[in-house]
């Protein structure tokens, strides 16, 4: 597909649509079944454990017996919930999952049944800013089963992702200017296109970092998986939800996770195409041979956050906010301003664009640095100023001084007063009255 690709959508009879919405559909939920048994697998090697092995070859049954299980068991309805939207709540987040993948590009024109179609649903000029619409619809459904699930912690877990998603799309959404500003389009297909033979993740670095970042956040995963911290939120927006209605958040975060996979690798790795040196061989990027290729960087992106979730322990509420406003933000709008440069001189003077994105991949690599480097010291200045401050406070410390003895806080050393002294300056102020 090249040039006039477009051309190839909106031309399909009815059936072959109907293929492609089945299609997606059933890769979608076996991918979920799949990322379940893998996450279960790979996290429990890691952790010297056996994990599922029973339920059908190597366990890979146990997902699906489990979705069954769900399926299956008695739902409880709390008392105070507001029965329309605690319903609805759930259909959202599962439907916006589903939906986004519609302009996902899964390989060129291929021979379907007799008829030539690519292996992508549907494509339009701004193709990505669907996909962020989609996202950002999809937060209400679990904004809505917080409030309207009438507790406290629920509600906690939707206003904690309402904020983690506000913070996390714009880092996001950055990352993908650089993107645009280099392939000049937001087309998914055209973007893959774009990266022939080179892929963005190598001449844009730092969107591509901030992107991977960015997409943990986004997803609710650890370690930045705060509105579902059971530590102190039990289980987070979903707490009073069971049965299929659980279900249907649980398949909503695989399928967020598959989709913002599926995004980096059509924005960043080429899409369908074969990486090198399989991009050698001539019949590598026809036929259904890239579909091999996708499902094969998408599972790159799956194993990563499973990796993740396995060693990193989660953020504090205030860290995980500070980073992504005070370092990932920042830095998407410096390394915007760097493309955007290295754009223009690439038109006006006699330097390529990689020359130019390079050296300024290394300047913000050294800024982060160099900020770090503040802050760490700023981090050291501040401990030992609450040093000092704790020695004060313990001299200082007068454990009377409320007219009632009170207990002295760590660190505080104090001498309270004895009865006979006490007994004594009252016997003395008797006297002397």
């Amino acid at each position: 597909m090249t040039g006039g690709q477009f051309g190839f959508f909106g031309v399909d009879p009815w059936w072959i649509v109907i293929v492609k919405v089945l299609g997606i559909f059933v890769m979608l939920v076996l991918l979920t079944l799949f990322t379940i048994w893998w996450e279960r697998r790979v996290v429990s090697r890691m952790q010297h454990r056996i994990g599922p092995n029973r339920v059908g070859p190597f366990g890979l049954l146990q997902s699906l017996m489990d979705g069954v299980k769900l399926a299956l068991k008695e739902e409880i309805v709390p008392k105070g919930v507001h029965l329309a939207v605690y319903w609805i709540a759930p259909i959202i987040s599962a439907t916006a999952a589903f939906i986004a993948f519609a302009v996902i590009p899964f390989g060129p024109v291929v021979n379907l049944f007799g008829q030539q179609t690519p292996l992508q649903l549907t494509d339009f000029p701004v193709s990505v800013l669907y996909i962020l619409a989609i996202a950002s619809i999809g937060i209400y459904g679990i904004v809505l089963a917080g409030w309207a699930s009438g507790s406290i912690y629920p509600l906690l877990g939707g206003l904690r992702s309402s904020a983690q998603m506000i913070s996390y799309e714009i880092a996001m959404g950055l990352s993908f200017v650089a993107v645009f500003l280099y392939a000049g389009s937001m087309s998914t297909s055209e973007i893959v296109n774009a990266q022939e033979p080179v892929w963005f993740a190598v001449i844009l670095l730092p969107s591509f970092l901030i992107y991977v970042t960015a997409m943990v956040g986004e997803t609710n995963r650890a370690p930045f998986d705060l509105p579902e911290a059971e530590g102190e939120l039990v289980g987070g927006f979903h707490t009073e939800y069971s049965s299929m209605k659980f279900a249907l958040f649980f398949l909503a975060e695989y399928i967020n996770m598959v989709t913002v996979s599926a995004l980096a690798t059509t924005l960043f790795l080429g899409g369908w195409r074969a990486p090198w040196p399989i991009s050698l061989w001539d019949a590598a990027n026809t036929g259904y041979w890239p579909l091999l290729w996708w499902l094969l960087k998408v599972q790159i992106f799956i194993f990563i956050f499973i990796w993740l979730r396995a060693t990193l322990p989660r953020l504090r509420y205030d860290q995980f906010m500070k980073f992504g406003w005070k370092i990932l933000i920042p830095a998407s709008i410096a390394w915007i301003m760097i493309v955007a440069t290295a754009r223009v001189l690439r038109n006006d003077v006699q330097f390529t664009s990689t020359q130019i994105l390079l050296v300024g991949g290394i300047t913000i690599i050294v800024l982060l640095l160099g900020s770090w480097l503040l802050q760490s010291r700023a981090d050291r200045m501040s401990a030992l100023q609450e040093e000092a401050d704790a020695e004060i406070q313990a001299r200082a410390f007068d454990a009377m001084a409320g007219g009632y003895p009170v207990p002295p806080m760590p660190g505080q050393q104090v001498n309270l007063p004895t009865r006979r002294a006490s007994s004594s300056v009252t016997t003395q102020e008797a006297i002397d009255g």
